[in-house]
């Protein structure tokens, strides 16, 4: 394409807008409702994810050895499992290290006066933590199957919940984002089929000087673009102040709220959602407007 098509193509784009100004606010309008909606119900899945991988990471299974197990074999078992993909990290907890954490809260710092010898010994382990909870039960079969290993403590219930949530939000997420793109798309394809109404005599009389399919085309589809890029900046800018707004007054009114739920901060939310909707915008644009124009345009 030569630099001055493009360039008529792109001010075709922008004079299609508004000439169709009613209807292009209404395209916009309807964008920015199903992005805002999108973009709000991305922030709360994101923080939700965030909560849920926050509470897996306090998911762990927990490895006791058999009587007689040296350090040094603990010690190999143990890279055996830092080694493994599921595992995020494994730490290793002496009997000495568990009394010392364990028996001042809930005896008194008094405790080697009460307990001349420790209790926990021979209860060395290793706590385990996970990359993906889902995996958990593939981790527990491989761990009961290693030589020296006594006993094998999980979290089965918490689990099985952790990875029911995570799916019933991925399903979710699908099915609203589904929704959302389909009801953009058919205003885009409106719009455009008015456009077309519009300036089918330009058109007709642009095919008989010559022009090409692709420059005829070309400006809707550009108009298509505009308008989901227009309609993708706007609810972009309302949510990046309501969030900010929100965490403060979370922070502000429910302090030990903030404590417990740990929000992302808004430039992280920020990292992912502003190139998704300004992609979504663009690509709904340009879908709707290019199937609008390959099916009504008959010229």
């Amino acid at each position: 394409m030569r630099i001055s098509t493009f360039f008529y193509t792109l001010k075709q784009g922008f004079i299609n807008i508004f000439r169709n100004k009613w209807f292009s606010l209404a395209s916009v309008a309807t964008i920015s409702a199903c992005l805002f909606l999108f973009g709000l119900f991305f922030a709360v899945i994101v923080n939700f994810q965030h909560m849920i991988r926050t509470a897996e990471e306090g998911v762990s299974v927990t490895v006791f050895f058999e009587d007689g197990v040296t350090q040094e074999q603990m010690e190999q078992i143990g890279q055996q499992i830092q080694a493994r993909d599921e595992v995020a990290r494994a730490d290793f907890i002496s009997a000495d290290e568990a009394w010392a954490e364990w028996a001042p809260e809930n005896i008194g710092e008094d405790y080697q006066e009460v307990y001349s010898e420790n209790p926990l010994e021979g209860m060395d382990n290793y706590e385990i933590y996970m990359k993906d909870v889902s995996r958990q039960a593939d981790l527990v079969t491989w761990l009961e199957s290693v030589p020296g290993v006594r006993e094998v403590r999980r979290s089965e219930m918490a689990a099985t919940t952790l990875t029911g949530v995570n799916a019933i939000v991925a399903y979710v997420s699908v099915g609203i984002i589904a929704i959302l793109l389909a009801v953009s798309v058919f205003l885009i394809n409106n719009t455009v089929v008015i456009g077309i109404s519009v300036r089918k005599e330009e058109i007709e009389i642009m095919k008989y000087i010559g022009a090409t399919d692709f420059f005829v085309r070309s400006p809707f589809v550009i108009e298509g673009i505009l308008i989901g890029l227009i309609g993708s900046c706007i609810p972009l800018a309302a949510i990046y102040v309501l969030y900010i707004e929100v965490m403060d007054y979370i922070a502000i009114q429910f302090p030990s709220l903030s404590g417990l739920m740990q929000f992302l901060p808004v430039a992280q939310v920020y990292h992912t959602l502003l190139p998704v909707s300004m992609g979504l915008g663009a690509g709904i644009g340009f879908l709707g407007s290019f199937i609008t124009v390959r099916k009504h345009l008959r010229v």
